[in-house]
């Protein structure tokens, strides 16, 4: 296995209850302009810390609450306008026309429209199609597929927890039809990412009969410089590569559903004919464009998973539990028990955590919330070492 999941000794790297706090823990981290500029609410009554979900504890940009607020007044029309501003800030941000991208009712929309679209695609065609997703991973897709009657194909990560691409080719060629890929990208549970000078190569390999969804939920919290969106790809001219990305992480909109799919625009054509018609809100449009516009946030939201990341990764290291390198906002690690006991023990302590994500056992998905909330997460995991529970 690779050595920083082995011994944790490699570089450092759905609600708001603490208030990040001032230079002291984030001085280093965090300029205090940024702190001032974005404060996040008081702790509520409950003082439940919601490490589960892989929701953004900063709350959304103070900006895009005043959007949503100045929208109220309109709330009685159809936010065609405000859907079209999404679009055009999005084609900005990533530097292709508006007919690459297509909006969704959070990027799950993204997902089930693509895997539909494809599916029915290869169908009208006459050819057979499967889905081939590395596992574990996020399983919309999978869902939307055996929905559909399409087989899924899952691929067991590697012993380090990457994508197992060798395997995962052997199933495209194992198969007599249309294989379409779902590549989560940094990779969910383990937060790990697949470097671009990787899988670039890999896809570029195959031939154009075969699709690669690639979900980049978490790319705007990726830190390691070998990551590249896939965007890249799209933007080369090809065809079967698509990208779904969304605001409900970085952007902490999680609640307002605003996702969005970039591919060539025939392929965005089609994928649109599977997208609801006016599925995306008002307040969600605001906000969105309001968050791509603020600067200030983006930064501060960066800084805060980045130094919360590296919180849990020192205690980690402390306490001597792997984990996988972290490039969103969540830690893979080991906690050498049932993690079924760990999280009721957590809930009694008021600490909400993930699941486990079979087949792999005896690991928890950790949600990083605000600095000052991974403090408390620090005290409780260090209490449970001492009682011999991790």
């Amino acid at each position: 296995m690779n050595n920083y999941i082995l011994n944790g000794e490699a570089i450092m790297q759905r609600r708001t209850l603490f208030k990040l706090a001032g230079t002291t823990a984030l001085g280093m981290v965090l300029a205090p302009k940024l702190m001032a500029e974005n404060q996040v609410p008081e702790a509520t009554s409950t003082k439940v810390l919601h490490l589960n979900f892989n929701e953004n504890a900063l709350g959304m940009s103070e900006k895009a609450k005043q959007a949503i607020m100045n929208s109220l007044a309109i709330g009685s029309y159809y936010p065609d306008d405000q859907r079209a501003a999404v679009i055009t800030q999005l084609a900005v941000k990533h530097n292709v026309a508006e007919s690459f991208i297509s909006l969704g009712n959070g990027s799950s929309e993204n997902i089930q429209a693509a895997v539909q679209a494809l599916i029915v695609k290869a169908q009208n065609t006459k050819q057979a199609v499967q889905l081939v997703v590395p596992d574990p991973t996020f399983n919309y897709a999978e869902l939307y597929a055996k929905a559909l009657g399409v087989p899924v194909m899952k691929v067991p990560l590697a012993d380090d927890f990457s994508f197992d691409l060798t395997k995962l080719k052997n199933a495209a060629e194992a198969f007599d039809g249309v294989t379409i890929f779902y590549l989560c990208n940094p990779n969910n549970p383990t937060s790990m990412i697949t470097p671009a000078k990787t899988i670039f190569p890999w896809i570029k390999s195959f031939s154009q009969n075969n699709y690669f969804l690639l979900d980049e939920a978490y790319a705007d919290f990726v830190e390691d410089p070998a990551f590249e969106t896939g965007m890249t790809l799209v933007k080369e001219g090809l065809k079967n590569v698509l990208v779904t990305r969304t605001f409900s992480k970085f952007y902490a909109l999680a609640g307002y559903r605003v996702g969005y799919l970039l591919a060539q625009p025939e392929v965005v054509e089609e994928v649109e004919k599977f997208i609801s018609l006016d599925n995306t809100n008002l307040a969600g449009a605001v906000a969105a464009v309001a968050s791509l516009q603020d600067k200030t946030f983006a930064k501060l939201s960066f800084q805060s998973n980045s130094a919360s990341r590296q919180i849990v990764q020192n205690v980690l290291t402390e306490l001597g539990l792997k984990f996988a390198p972290s490039n969103g906002n969540f830690i893979f690690h080991e906690i050498k028990g049932d993690v079924k006991t760990y999280q009721e023990r957590m809930k009694a302590h008021s600490i909400l955590v993930g699941r486990e994500f079979l087949p792999i056992q005896g690991w928890n998905r950790l949600t990083l919330g605000t600095p000052d909330e991974m403090k408390v997460f620090v005290k409780v995991l260090k209490a449970f070492r001492a009682k011999g529970w991790v």
